[in-house]
């Protein structure tokens, strides 16, 4: 084959790849997610919204974005499990949050500031679609109610952040596990037993407790017969107990 030939069939590769991607169908129109943040857009404004956006994946471990990093998207959480947090003086994990989709965590600063305050790290395979922040902005200015609606459900999750950090501060080593248990099985995966997503060390940072603290508490709770511990299999074998440690604790 001559290379005019070759150079024709590369052309053509291309251009078909080009109009493959053009022609690619947006998902924003029958996405979870339009209910909980876009349902007060019109039906052109989600249309161009499939321009401005781009989902990514992340395997379980990965960093979503780092804390000083610039802030170019608002992003949102379809699928998964992450964590917000910082890093102390020392270098230590500080985690802030442990939260599921259509929570809009990672957007705490995103109106505040050029950089984000805190990492979002995956803690499960999780998928993140991120929306570019001027399209966004463009957005509040050409419609108060979305602009009103996204502000209100991202202080919404502000309180419970809040109401959540000054809960556990109020009690003891084994109230703070047995509500993290509790978050577990009652808010994130709606079931007795669940594999932990996070390590006895990621509970700690979350509670502001030793790991070896957490060891000892999911110790005790299973010598009580509270939970039963296959690995990182947790099973909640008397949840009634367990929820009196944790208002009590």
């Amino acid at each position: 084959m001559k290379y005019h030939q070759i150079d024709g069939v590369i052309n053509k590769f291309v251009k078909t790849a080009i109009v493959i991607t053009l022609n690619k169908p947006c998902d924003c129109e029958s996405c979870e997610f339009r209910d909980v943040a876009f349902s007060t857009l019109s039906e052109d404004d989600i249309k161009d919204l499939c321009n401005f956006k781009e989902e990514q994946s992340f395997r379980k471990g990965e960093i979503i974005h780092r804390e000083g990093d610039k802030i170019c998207h608002f992003k949102y959480l379809k699928s998964g499990l992450i964590k917000l947090f910082r890093s102390s003086m020392r270098g230590e994990e500080q985690i802030i949050s442990i939260t599921r989709p259509f929570e809009f965590v990672s957007n705490m600063s995103v109106f505040s500031g050029e950089v984000y305050k805190y990492s979002v790290a995956a803690l499960e395979d999780s998928v993140v679609c991120s929306v570019q922040l001027d399209f966004i902005k463009k957005l509040f200015l050409k419609n108060g109610h979305f602009a009103l609606d996204l502000l209100t459900k991202i202080s919404v999750i502000n309180d419970k952040i809040i109401a959540q950090t000054l809960d556990l501060r109020q009690k003891n080593l084994a109230g703070r596990v047995a509500y993290v248990l509790l978050y577990f099985s009652n808010e994130i995966y709606n079931s007795r037993i669940f594999d932990l997503p996070v390590s006895r060390k990621e509970i700690a940072d979350y509670i502001a407790m030793s790991p070896a603290n957490v060891i000892r508490a999911l110790s005790d709770f299973k010598r009580d017969n509270i939970i039963r511990i296959f690995g990182k299999t947790i099973e909640i074998a008397n949840s009634e107990k367990l929820d009196i440690i944790s208002k009590i604790g």
